[in-house]
């Protein structure tokens, strides 16, 4: 009989529920000793054997279902039998039915009593035996959660964590230092060797390069290191075989001890079943149109039949999140791919939504942020102008330049879309370039040293924004053994126009040569388009004019002793440059040529005119990855004046770091009767460089050459030859080099061992 839910949540019905049950009690012990006479004439079979005679099991009848009136059946015994049969149950015979049941409440509670005197009568004594051992505190019987703690310590609060002290157990006996207890294994790839050569890559290189089993040498503490490492190089091994098509393979793992008898090493074999590679059978790109119309499907390389490679998949959604924002579709969004694989044939169905957005062209600028100038500068840096049609390259190339200024912290420069028609359906799109500006002041110096040229230590205060936009200050000074100055320069950076460079300058020195000893003071100005480290630029020009003072000593030959004259020089300057190399301060191949031309006028008691002409080339050549070979020549002359009429500065020197190693400062050339250089009209030089890097460190071997004229045509004639050898440490801004260098065929009076360190190639 079944309760309904709403009556068995009922707290009304207790006593029926109570009464329900007794009746069904005595129903069951009734009806089950009829049954029982009647099953004790049948054979005994076990409830769910089968029958031999029929072949059917014996098992109590189904309930019928909730709601079923019950099947008519004929009965045991008839009524008047039953009747008989039940023995006269009432209060007369029995006082006891008629007495009030007890609650569960004192049944519960009449229960623990008796169980607790049950106890306590275990615990005595019995004559003649052994009595019951007492608890620990004493009693003989406890009832669970109501022992009392007679121990105080169990019962004092725990000692804070920074006072707790643990005292290290002591062992009668050193326990083994197992430190250099190790489990020696190798590893073993089965059954990948087909998928390898259907492939690019080398999955058995990346297999191992990414290894946990190869990353542990053969090596592990325990057995549970080297299965936790095969667990993990066989998900490894499942994420390789995916990524190139293979998403069916199995990858098992075991352990091979049956090399351990003769005292080899375990194997760690990771057996590989590939399966098939999945091919595309479908591409569909889901895209608004495009212009030009078959912008995306032209820039998509993924094929129908090609394996389903992952890094060709991802390279094609790049190219097409590069390839739109490039052609005018700044918005442009590759969602999410679908591939839908089929185990069946091996083939995938691939779906790729895009997004383009509109068309659009560049429109204004806006700028926010901690400026360090404002939109009208951007504007200066863009190489792009109102209605262009919108290019991201453009926009990475205006943020560039804005990293090169050197006043950013951070920079930013995204499109913001402002609903105005440009025609052609396209829109104007504002640029807006977010700011942070960085510190403006910089400090610098730097070290070198030279045969000839004593020790020279340069240092200089910076600050790039002074004078907004950035309008330069910089203060620097040169203290060194041979030569000692200080100057000031205002430099205007993207002067009008993009990477244009307007400087002022001034500046005092003082020189102490073997050719000459001067006091200078110098002013000029300069308008150049220079190559930087961040902007190296394939035509580079320089165009200015400068005003020198100079007190000059020089050896005069009528007299024979040195004489100090005053010149007044005036000079213009003028020069090109074409470079294409790949890099400015660490060159491996292209080559360049620069040409300079100065026409100067010097006043010496009567003004004298002349021109100085310049031209340098280099190449560079890279025999393999860490070989480059490298040469450079250098040609000059000075026409218009006598030599004598030029201050002994303003004259071609040969010799040195910058020149030609293996001699001294200024050395090479005609010298005085004191074996001083004086300087010439014309000049050559050459160099040849073999230079070695592994890692960041080089090795520098070359030989130089070069000679100084007194007429104003270099002969090419007399070279002197200089050899050496150079070490190179690669740092970020460039190498920093040392070079040891001797001249060949040694003359009196020339060092036999000269030494240049500073940074940068030697050109």
């Amino acid at each position: 009989m079944q309760i309904p839910e709403k009556s068995r949540k009922s707290g009304d019905i207790k006593g029926a529920r109570w009464a329900l049950t007794l009746s069904v009690s005595l129903w069951g012990v009734i009806a089950g000793s009829a049954v029982a006479a009647q099953q004790a004439e049948a054979p005994s079979v076990p409830p769910g054997e089968a029958d031999e005679a029929d072949g059917k099991d014996i098992a109590a009848p189904a309930p019928p279902p909730p709601g079923a009136s019950l099947p008519q059946v004929e009965p045991i015994i008839e009524d008047e039998e039953f009747q008989k049969a039940i023995p006269p149950i009432g209060a007369e015979d029995d006082p006891e039915l008629d007495r009030p049941l007890e609650s569960i409440a004192e049944f519960e509670r009449r229960q623990a009593a008796k169980e607790r005197q049950e106890g306590e009568d275990a615990a005595v004594p019995v004559a003649g035996g052994t009595p019951v051992p007492a608890l620990a505190d004493g009693d003989t019987a406890e009832a669970i959660g109501d022992a009392p703690i007679s121990d105080s310590e169990l019962a004092a609060p725990l000692p804070p964590l920074d006072s707790f002290n643990v005292e290290p157990v002591q062992f009668a006996e050193s326990e083994p230092d197992r430190d250099d207890v190790k489990i020696r294994y190798k590893v073993e790839v089965n059954g990948l060797a087909a998928a390898d050569e259907s492939t690019d890559i080398d999955l058995a290189d990346l297999f191992h390069d990414l290894s946990a089993l190869y990353d542990g040498d053969g090596e592990a503490a325990n057995g549970a290191m080297i299965r936790a490492r095969l667990s993990a190089d066989a998900e490894l091994m499942q994420r390789i075989l995916a990524s190139e098509g293979y998403y069916d393979a199995v990858v098992d793992t075991r352990i091979d001890r049956s090399g351990r008898e003769q005292g080899d090493p375990l194997k760690a074999v990771v057996d590989v079943t590939p399966g098939v590679r999945y091919k595309f059978s479908e591409i569909t790109i889901k895209a608004d149109p495009t212009v030009p119309p078959r912008l995306i499907d032209d820039n998509f390389p993924l094929k129908v039949g090609e394996p389903i490679v992952a890094e060709r998949v991802q390279g094609a959604e790049a190219a097409i999140a590069l390839k739109l924002p490039q052609e005018g579709y700044p918005f442009a969004k590759v969602e999410q791919r679908d591939i839908l694989l089929d185990g069946a044939t091996g083939e995938g169905a691939y779906t790729l939504p895009v997004e383009i957005g509109p068309r659009a062209r560049f429109g204004g600028f806006e700028t926010t942020g901690d400026l360090a100038f404002d939109a009208e500068h951007v504007a200066v840096l863009s190489r792009f102008e109102r209605g262009d049609l919108y290019d991201s390259r453009m926009v990475d190339d205006l943020r560039q330049a804005m990293v090169a200024s050197g006043l950013f912290s951070t920079v930013a420069v995204e499109p913001q879309r402002t609903g105005e028609s440009a025609g052609d359906d396209t829109e104007y799109v504002t640029m807006m370039v977010t700011q942070q500006a960085g510190p403006p002041r910089t400090l610098a110096a730097s070290a070198g040293y030279g045969t000839g040229e004593g020790i020279r230590l340069e240092g200089s205060w910076m600050h790039r924004n002074l004078f907004p936009p950035e309008g330069a200050l910089i203060v620097r000074g040169v203290a060194g053994t041979q030569e000692q100055g200080l100057g000031v320069t205002f430099r205007r950076s993207n002067a009008g126009r993009r990477d244009k460079t307007f400087e002022l300058v001034a500046e005092a020195t003082r020189s102490d040569y073997n050719a000459f000893e001067a006091l200078t003071g110098r002013v000029g100005v300069r308008w150049s388009y220079d190559s930087t480290p961040l902007w190296q630029k394939r035509w580079t020009y320089a165009y200015g004019a400068e005003l020198i003072a100079t007190s000059e000593d020089d050896y005069d030959f009528t007299r024979g002793a040195r004489n100090r004259d005053f010149y007044t020089i005036f000079g213009l300057t003028g020069q090109i440059g074409m470079d294409r190399t790949d890099s400015l301060l660490d060159p491996t191949k292209g080559f360049r040529i620069t040409a300079l031309v100065q026409p100067e006028g010097s006043m010496r008691g009567h003004f004298s005119p002349y021109a100085r002409v310049r031209l340098d080339a280099s190449g560079y050549y890279p025999v393999t990855d860490s070989i480059v070979l490298a040469g450079r020549v250098r040609v000059g002359s000075i026409m218009g004046a006598a030599r004598e009429r030029l201050a002994p500065s303003r004259r071609f020197y040969a010799g040195g770091g910058g020149s030609v190693r293996g001699f001294g400062y200024q050395q090479l050339g005609p010298k005085d009767p004191n074996l001083d250089p004086i300087g010439g009209r014309s000049l050559n030089e050459a160099a040849v460089e073999a230079r070695y890097r592994f890692g960041n460190f080089g090795v520098v071997g070359f030989v130089d050459a070069g000679q100084v004229y007194r007429g104003s045509t270099p002969t090419f004639s007399d070279m002197r030859f200089g050899a050496g050898i150079g070490a190179r440490y690669y740092t970020i801004f460039g190498p920093m080099r040392i070079d040891v260098a001797t001249p060949i065929d040694r003359q009196p009076g020339e060092a036999r061992i000269s030494v240049y360190v500073s940074i940068g190639q030697a050109f």
